[in-house]
């Protein structure tokens, strides 16, 4: 039931909305809030906490919330498939994790990859897929190909605008995208827009390249394909359109045997990655810390969305 008798254990909750990410940090070291943020540090700033409030107890998680390259295919020349196709394949995603996570951070594709996720592609397959080969140098030289087959090359690069929201965990890795697109004769230029512009702008698709980020509400296919995937849905942000791929969806959204289930959202992913629908670049872990006084504390792993009930939390003060 909803409603338990004796929970929940507090009167209230006061949230603190304070704009800035190190005024955040030095709010919360000088006890001033008793729980930073739920998935609201980075490992970067996770040294800075330890370093001057090392009681604190904080907990690194999968976060079911990925960073993804939107491409708008109406737009050309990125209406050329093989063009998207050696965009992916410049992407070295190792490089994002280490650079924005310090390596706390996972490769995967459309769902969350195991262990958090139950839906995943395993990592053997996935590696079978255009873009997500090791061997960076390879996929680079299959790129660079593509890219001088239609024309470009070192004496003539592609300039394009690569659009995100002005906020660290969407800027910060549109900067290495741009860095790793230069492999590739694309020379991009970062257009950063405030939040109240973003959504705006991804619903309008008034956007050529940009870099997103893909909010999970739970690690089910249905959420995930439904919400961004199939033909007109409402946060297709590329208007990606398979009526073969929308048909897979039907069927795994109705198939009750979840291993028979798994497969088809396997050949799924395994479409959405060959046609470069929205190629998903990183999966970052997160960091929440509270001080030693907040118990009951449990930190979902596998969304950040639905954990805020807080009915068993309690402060030992």
């Amino acid at each position: 039931d909803y409603w338990k008798p004796g929970r929940p254990y507090l009167d209230g909750i006061d949230w603190l909305i304070i704009r800035d990410q190190g005024t955040r940090v030095l709010s919360f070291v000088a006890g001033k809030n008793d729980l930073f943020s739920p998935y609201g540090i980075t490992m970067p700033l996770l040294k800075q906490i330890k370093d001057q409030a090392p009681q604190a107890i904080c907990e690194v998680t999968a976060t079911n919330v990925n960073r993804t390259l939107i491409v708008n295919r109406d737009k050309p020349p990125f209406s050329d498939a093989e063009l998207r196709r050696a965009m992916a394949l410049t992407l070295d995603r190792k490089a994002f994790i280490d650079i924005i996570t310090e390596g706390h951070g996972d490769i995967g594709g459309t769902m969350l990859p195991a262990p958090e996720g139950i839906w995943g592609m395993p990592a053997e397959m996935l590696r079978t897929l255009p873009g997500y080969d090791p061997d960076i140098a390879k996929n680079r030289r299959e790129a660079r190909a593509i890219m001088e087959k239609l024309g470009y090359g070192p004496s003539k690069r592609l300039p394009i605008t690569v659009s995100t929201r002005n906020i660290p965990p969407y800027r910060d890795p549109a900067v290495i995208l741009i860095d790793q697109l230069k492999e590739i004769y694309i020379d991009g230029v970062l257009d950063t827009l405030d939040t109240t512009q973003w959504y705006p702008t991804l619903a309008r698709r008034d956007f050529i390249v940009g870099l997103n980020v893909t909010e999970t509400g739970v690690d089910d296919p249905d959420q995930q394909f439904y919400e961004n995937y199939v033909c007109g849905a409402e946060r297709n942000y590329t208007g990606y359109c398979n009526a073969e791929v929308d048909n897979l969806v039907e069927q795994q959204s109705m198939q009750a045997d979840p291993e028979k289930r798994k497969k088809l959202v396997w050949e799924i992913e395994r479409r959405l990655i060959e046609d470069v629908a929205r190629p998903v670049i990183l999966y970052p872990r997160q960091v929440t810390c509270s001080h030693p006084q907040v118990k009951g504390m449990t930190v979902m792993v596998n969304s950040i969305y639905n954990g805020y009930r807080y009915e068993d939390l309690w402060l030992d003060r």
